[in-house]
């Protein structure tokens, strides 16, 4: 079994100052790190993390907080998942997923047993209980996703301004003067205060009565159920709707169903553009959708990279928004001639 002392003797260092590079204690120059780690490589060392966090009263583990039992895994949400995981581990931390709920009971649970040193919200609520449980505990933590107060709290996000600008003024580009919105259902008590629910509807109504056109929202659950009932309701109340927008990307594979089996042709009779979505997911309609691509690899590593300086006492990384961008596919195009 290779020892510290074998990496010492290989590097040409004291023993003492590979367990300062090791568990973090001391600052070691950039040239000896180097000595030691390709020391490290040379003999197959392996570092034991439990000793590690035992000598430097730290885990080198952060953990991502996704409310998995209210909000579907998608694939905007595993890149989320991955980006974060990549970020981290390039300094040299674990990220775990944790999937407890909004309510912040399961996660007073975990941060006081001391088995992260931060931890990354996701899915955050304009007013989020886990925000309080963590400044209680004294926990570091960033958001993704951001609180209706954000005085002192670490945060990067999607402009849903920008996002649902973006996407008005292309479909408005493209001659459409008909458009709806199929927003998240904020009557359900799970999401009334959900973020992204809550400011992409805001942002179209405003978006929508600076185009002067009219302001249709139609609510929808998160399931592909819910977005061909939303389509169904749509043709039925609101006929002459020549484009919809959709903020659940559950919801808008649903909808391109559901307006097949209404008999609506996508594009030539109605366009369909998600808001958020990953292309993976896109290409599992007929046709492919066109999307408002989520920025889910950059966030996952600003969300990460923003605790992570927290706990090395870093500048602070600065509140960054990120649009969702335009990836046309097949699933928009001029309106039908009237």
């Amino acid at each position: 079994m290779v020892t510290m002392k074998d990496v010492a003797q290989r590097a040409g260092v004291s023993i003492a100052t590979v367990s300062f590079l090791l568990n973090d204690t001391k600052p070691v120059t950039a040239a000896t790190r180097a000595r030691i780690e390709q020391a490290m490589a040379d003999l197959g060392y392996r570092r034991n993390v439990v000793a590690r966090a035992l000598a430097s009263r730290r885990t080198h583990i952060i953990a991502m907080a996704y409310p998995a039992l209210d909000h579907k895994f998608g694939f905007s949400a595993a890149e989320f998942f991955t980006s974060a995981a990549d970020a981290a581990r390039k300094q040299d931390y674990h990220l775990v997923l944790w999937p407890v709920g909004n309510d912040g009971t399961e996660l007073t649970e975990l941060v006081g047993q001391g088995l992260v040193d931060g931890v990354v919200l996701m899915e955050v609520q304009l007013d989020d209980p886990r925000v309080t449980v963590l400044q209680q505990a004294g926990t570091p933590f960033a958001m993704i996703g951001r609180t209706s107060t954000l005085e002192g709290l670490s945060h990067v996000d999607i402009d849903f301004d920008r996002t649902v600008e973006d996407a008005v003024e292309y479909l408005y580009g493209l001659g459409h003067r008909r458009l709806t919105l199929i927003s998240g259902n904020l009557n359900d008590p799970l999401f009334s205060t959900y973020g992204p629910y809550v400011r992409s509807e805001a942002a179209y109504r405003r978006v929508a009565a600076e185009y002067g056109l009219e302001t249709v929202v139609l609510e929808s659950s998160g399931s592909t159920m819910a977005g061909q009932d939303a389509m169904a309701r749509l043709v039925r109340e609101y006929p002459d709707t020549t484009a919809v927008l959709i903020v659940n990307e559950f919801a808008a594979l649903g909808a391109v169903a559901g307006l097949h089996r209404l008999g609506r042709r996508v594009p030539e009779d109605i366009s369909v553009l998600p808001l958020l979505m990953a292309p993976e997911m896109a290409a599992l309609t007929n046709p492919e959708l066109s999307i408002m691509r989520t920025p889910g690899p950059e966030l996952g590593q600003l969300g990460t990279e923003a605790l992570i300086r927290q706990l090395e006492g870093a500048d602070p990384l600065p509140p960054q928004l990120v649009p969702a961008k335009l990836h046309p596919g097949a699933t928009t195009a001029p309106p039908p001639a009237t």
